[in-house]
C-alpha cells in the first residue's frame, strides 16, 4: 500500500514537471528577442508591464515575458542565467506552492523571478528568511537586478533596523550597498527581506500602536519562506510573544530552586523522556513541603507554588546547559533546537525562564505578561497568497497541505546527483561511537578529504572538538557561540583537509563550495585544488546521531552532493542518543547484545530502516502535536482578528460613528431596561431623575437634553440616542483635537481589556485539561472561549461607553492628565491613560464610571 502511495506521489509529481516544463518552453522561446534589447529597453518592461496590469491583464499572462526579463538582467549584471529547474522553482512560488530544491540549486536566484512578477502590482512582497544575516545578503546580492528594472528592495534587522539597497551596482565589497531606513520605509519597498520574526512582531506591534502614522507594514499579499520546512513546521510550536513585566516577586523561584536541588531522581521524582516531564512522587511531594514550610501545595491558595516546583525540576532534569541553552554575559540565552543558533531576546513562557536562570544564579527577571501574541502558523495564513522553498519538502508535504493548504513539489536537480549515502552504523554506547567517529575524521584528514560532522547540540559539538584536540586534527567548530562568524566558516568547508564540526544545520543558506569559496582565491588556484576535491569523492558528511525527523537528517545530507559534485554522508549512532533511547531500538540492542560486538558497529540497511520507520512514527506524533496546538490557537485567532480588525478600523477612523453608535445602543437599552425592571411595580414619575443620572454618567448634559414628559422605555432610548449623535457630532466631528483624543482612549480602553483576556485564555488553556474529564477538551475550551469572548466586548463596550463624552472634560480639568503613550501595564489593572494628581480615594471617578476612585482609575 505504502509504495502505491508512493508511486502514486511520484506519478502525480512527474505530470506536474512537464507542464512546468511546457511553460519552460515558452519562455526559453522568448530568450532571443530579449537578449537583444538595450539596457534601457530591459529596464522599460517593468512600466510596460505595470501597464497591460493596469488594463486587467493577468500576472499568468504577464509572467512568460516578465521571467524571461528577469533572467536576462540577472545574466547582464550579475553573469547568472537561471537554469530551466529554477524557471520551473519560480513559476511553482508564484502558483504559491512549495518548490523542493537541493541545496545548491540556487534557491535565492529561483525567488527573484517570482518577487519581480508579484512585486509588478505595487502593494509589496516579501521573502522570509531564517536569519538576519541571510536577509541582508540576499537584499545586497540580489539588490542589483531589482534596482535595474526600477524596484525598490530593504530588508528588515533586529532590534528595529532596517535598510534600503542604495542602487550601487559595483562588485568592490568596501563601497556600502545598504543604506539605514525607518521601517516604515523598509515596508514601502517593493521587495523586503527580512526574518520570520520581524515580520511577525511589527505586526503585533502594529496592533499595539494608538497612533496612524506609527504603522509600519501594509499589505500581506505574496510571501516566499525560505527554508519553509523550519519556519512554518519547526518554528511553528514556538508563539511570537510581545510581553512586559508583571509585579511577580522573584524570590519564589530562589526558594523553589533549592528545594528541588534537594530531591533525588527515582526516589522523589520520575522522568518521562519522551514528553520532557518530571513527576513527583508521593514521598517527593511531601519532601518538597517540608523544605518550603506548606501543608499542601496542590492546594488552591498554592496552586502557583506548584506551577513554580514544576518549572523548576524541569529547569534542573529536563533543560540542559549548552543543549537547550546557554549562559552568556550572566543571561540564560535559548538555543534554536533545529538549528543550534542562539535565540537573544527571545524567552521562555510561564515561569520557566526564571527557574533556569535562579539554577545557573544569574539575575532572575520578572516574569512577563503578555500584551500580544500569534503563531506563526496564522501570521503566515495572514498572507493571500504564500509560498516556500526548501530542499526538504517531501517528508512533511501532509502537513504543509492539512495547515496551509500549500502543494509541494520537488523540483528536479540540475545535474545528476552523484551522492552516496551509506547505511548507519550502530554502536552500544556513545564512547564507542564518537572513538569511532574520530578515527573516521583521521583516515579523511590525512587523504585531506573535506570533512562536515553534524552534532545535536553545542555540547555535543564541544565534546567532539576536544577529543579532536586530543588527536591533533585541525579543525573548524561552528554552533552557536561562533554566530557571527557562520558564513566564513562555511565558505571554507569544502576546501582540501577542511574538519569542519557544526550544531544541527548551523551554516543553513550558505552552501558548501568543493575548493572554498572561489571570490576569495586565484581562480587557477581555486580551480586546481576544486578538481582535487573532486577526485577525493567531494565532501564527506557525518552525522553523529539521528533527529526526531528524517527531514532534519536529509538537511544535513543535503550539504554535499550539490549541482552533480560527488559526496558521501553516513550516520553515526549509539543506543545511548537521546532519540534512540526516547523512541526505543530495543530489537537492535537485543541483537547487539547476543552477538557480544563491544565496540563493533552493526552496519545493516534493515537497522537503517527501523530507524527510518522510528522516525516517521515520531514525525506523526509530533504532526499531531502541531495539529492540536493550531485547533486552539485558531479558536484565539478568531478572537484576535476579530479585535485588531475593530481596532484598526478605530484607529483609521474607518465607521467610528457606526462602531460608537453600536456600543452606545447596547449600554444605553441595558440602562433603561434595568431601570424599569426595578421599578415596575413603582410610580415611574417619582423615580424618573434616577434614570436620567445613570444615562448621564455615559451621555454628560443628558439631563438638559431629554423632555420632563419622557416616561417610558421606548422614549427614553430614543431621545438618548439623538443626544448620543448630537454629542458624537460635537465632538468628534467639530473638534479635531477632542476627537484624536477620543480615539486614543479607545484603543487603550480596548487594550486593557484585551491584555487581561489574554491572561485569562492562557489559564483556561492550561486548565481546561483537568476541567474536562471524560469529555472533548477542545469542545469545552471553544465554549468556554466564546463566553469569555462574550465578556471581553462587553467590558470594551462598558469602558468605552462610560468615559468616551468625558475624555474631554478630564483633558480639561486642571486635577487630570493624560499620558499621550499607553502604559505597558499589569493585565490585573484597569490602566487606561489616566492619572491623578489630586482626586480623593472616595471621591467618585471622574471618567464616569459611578465607582469610586479608588475601587476604579485609582485602582
Amino acid at each position: 500500500m505504502f509504495a502505491k502511495l508512493l508511486n502514486i506521489f511520484s506519478d502525480s509529481n512527474d505530470k506536474v514537471i512537464t507542464r512546468l516544463q511546457e511553460k519552460v518552453d515558452i519562455i526559453n522561446s522568448l530568450e532571443e528577442s530579449t537578449q537583444k534589447l538595450t539596457n534601457e529597453e530591459l529596464a522599460d518592461k517593468t512600466e510596460y508591464f505595470r501597464n497591460k496590469i493596469s488594463s486587467d491583464t493577468p500576472l499568468d499572462e504577464i509572467l512568460p515575458e516578465a521571467f524571461a526579463t528577469v533572467r536576462e538582467v540577472s545574466t547582464r549584471i550579475l553573469g547568472q542565467r537561471h537554469y530551466d529547474e529554477q524557471i520551473m522553482g519560480g513559476i511553482v512560488l508564484h502558483q504559491g506552492s512549495i518548490a523542493e530544491m537541493r541545496t545548491g540549486e540556487g534557491k535565492t536566484l529561483t525567488a527573484t523571478l517570482p518577487l519581480y512578477l508579484n512585486a509588478l502590482l505595487g502593494d509589496g512582497v516579501h521573502l522570509v528568511t531564517v536569519n538576519d544575516y541571510l536577509a541582508r545578503r540576499d537584499c545586497s546580492w540580489m539588490g542589483p537586478v531589482f534596482n535595474f528594472l526600477g524596484l525598490s528592495i530593504a530588508c528588515l534587522q533586529y532590534n528595529g533596523k532596517a535598510f534600503l539597497y542604495n542602487g550601487n551596482f559595483d562588485t568592490n565589497k568596501d563601497l556600502p550597498q545598504l543604506i539605514e531606513c525607518s521601517r516604515q520605509d523598509a515596508y514601502m519597498a517593493d521587495i523586503t527581506y527580512g526574518t520570520n520574526n520581524e515580520f511577525g512582531f511589527d505586526y503585533l506591534r502594529d496592533h499595539m500602536v494608538i497612533q496612524n502614522h506609527q504603522l509600519s507594514q501594509r499589505n500581506r499579499n505574496f510571501a516566499i519562506v525560505d527554508e519553509v520546512d523550519n519556519i512554518l513546521i519547526d518554528e511553528a510550536r514556538t508563539p511570537l510573544i510581545i510581553s512586559g513585566p508583571s509585579q511577580q516577586p522573584t524570590d519564589v523561584y530562589k526558594k523553589v530552586n533549592l528545594a528541588v536541588k534537594q530531591v533525588k531522581h527515582e526516589e522523589d521524582f520520575e522522568i518521562g523522556e519522551k514528553e520532557r516531564s518530571v513527576l513527583l512522587t508521593e514521598d517527593g511531594i511531601t519532601k518538597i513541603e517540608n523544605i518550603l514550610k506548606v501543608d499542601n501545595m496542590y492546594s488552591e491558595e498554592n496552586y502557583l507554588l506548584a506551577h513554580y516546583v514544576e518549572n523548576g525540576l524541569k529547569a534542573h532534569y529536563i533543560f540542559q546547559k549548552d543543549v537547550d541553552y546557554v549562559v552568556s554575559n550572566g543571561e540564560v540565552v535559548i538555543v534554536d533546537e533545529f538549528t543550534g543558533r542562539l535565540m537573544p531576546g527571545r524567552r521562555y513562557s510561564e515561569g520557566l525562564h526564571q527557574s533556569l536562570e535562579a539554577k545557573e544564579n544569574v539575575k532572575i527577571q520578572q516574569e512577563s505578561v503578555t500584551y500580544a501574541s500569534i503563531t506563526l502558523q496564522n501570521y503566515f495564513r495572514l498572507y493571500k497568497k504564500l509560498s516556500g522553498m526548501t530542499g526538504t519538502a517531501a517528508t512533511e508535504a501532509e502537513e504543509f497541505y492539512k495547515i496551509y493548504k500549500l502543494e509541494s513539489v520537488s523540483i528536479p536537480t540540475h545535474r545528476p546527483m552523484l551522492r552516496e549515502d551509506l547505511n548507519d552504523q550502530i554502536f552500544l554506547n556513545e564512547n564507542y561511537k564518537f572513538n569511532a567517529v574520530v578515527d573516521h575524521i583521521n583516515e579523511l584528514y590525512q587523504l585531506q578529504r573535506p570533512v562536515l560532522i553534524g552534532t545535536a547540540s553545542i555540547e555535543k559539538s564541544e565534546q567532539l572538538s576536544s577529543l579532536l584536540k586530543k588527536q591533533r586534527i585541525p579543525h573548524q567548530i561552528l554552533n552557536a557561540k561562533q554566530h557571527e562568524k557562520e558564513a566564513s566558516i562555511v565558505s571554507q568547508a569544502g576546501r582540501l583537509g577542511a574538519v569542519t564540526v557544526s550544531t544541527n544545520m548551523a551554516g543553513r543558506g550558505t552552501d558548501i563550495v568543493l575548493g572554498g569559496n572561489p571570490e576569495d582565491r586565484d581562480p587557477s588556484d581555486w580551480e586546481e585544488e576544486h578538481s582535487k576535491v573532486i577526485e577525493l569523492g567531494g565532501l564527506y558528511i557525518i552525522g553523529t546521531e539521528r533527529h526526531e525527523a528524517r527531514r532534519i537528517d536529509n538537511q544535513l545530507r543535503g550539504r554535499s552532493g550539490r549541482q552533480g559534485d560527488p559526496g558521501t554522508t553516513q550516520f553515526y549512532v549509539s543506543l545511548q542518543d537521546d532519540q534512540m533511547r526516547r523512541f526505543g531500538m530495543d530489537r537492535v540492542q537485543n541483537i547487539m547484545n547476543k552477538v557480544g560486538m563491544d565496540d563493533k558497529p552493526v552496519t545493516h540497511s534493515w537497522v537503517t530502516r527501523a530507524i527510518n520507520q522510528t522516525q516517521i512514527k515520531v514525525e506523526g506524533s509530533n504532526f499531531d502535536i502541531r495539529k492540536h496546538l493550531v485547533e486552539y490557537d485558531d479558536v484565539m485567532n478568531i478572537q484576535r482578528t476579530i479585535i485588531y480588525d475593530q481596532r484598526m478600523n478605530i484607529l483609521n477612523n474607518n465607521n467610528l460613528l457606526e462602531i460608537l453608535k453600536e456600543i452606545f445602543i447596547k449600554e444605553i437599552e441595558n440602562i433603561v431596561d434595568s431601570f424599569y425592571e426595578e421599578n415596575i411595580n413603582e410610580n415611574i414619575n417619582q423615580s424618573n431623575d434616577a434614570l436620567i443620572i445613570d444615562l448621564n454618567r455615559i451621555l454628560p448634559g443628558f439631563d438638559e437634553f431629554v423632555p420632563k414628559e419622557i416616561n417610558n422605555a421606548e422614549d427614553f432610548i430614543f431621545i438618548a440616542l439623538q443626544y448620543f449623535e448630537k454629542l458624537y457630532q460635537e465632538q468628534f466631528i467639530e473638534n479635531e483635537n477632542y476627537k484624536a483624543l477620543q480615539i486614543g482612549f479607545m484603543l487603550r480602553v480596548m487594550d486593557s481589556v484585551w491584555v487581561e483576556h489574554l491572561t485569562t485564555m492562557q489559564n483556561l488553556r492550561e486548565s481546561i485539561g483537568l476541567q474536562a474529564y471524560g469529555r472533548d477538551p477542545l469542545v469545552m475550551y471553544k465554549s468556554q472561549s466564546r463566553n469569555l469572548f462574550d465578556t471581553l466586548i462587553e467590558k470594551i463596550g462598558q469602558g468605552i461607553s462610560q468615559s468616551i463624552f468625558n475624555v474631554s472634560n478630564i483633558a480639561d480639568s486642571r486635577d487630570y492628565k493624560i499620558q499621550n503613550k499607553m502604559p505597558i501595564t499589569n493585565s490585573s489593572s484597569n490602566t487606561t491613560g489616566i492619572t491623578s494628581s489630586r482626586i480623593g480615594r472616595n471621591d467618585q471617578c471622574p471618567c464616569g464610571s459611578g465607582k469610586k476612585y479608588k475601587r476604579c482609575h485609582g485602582n
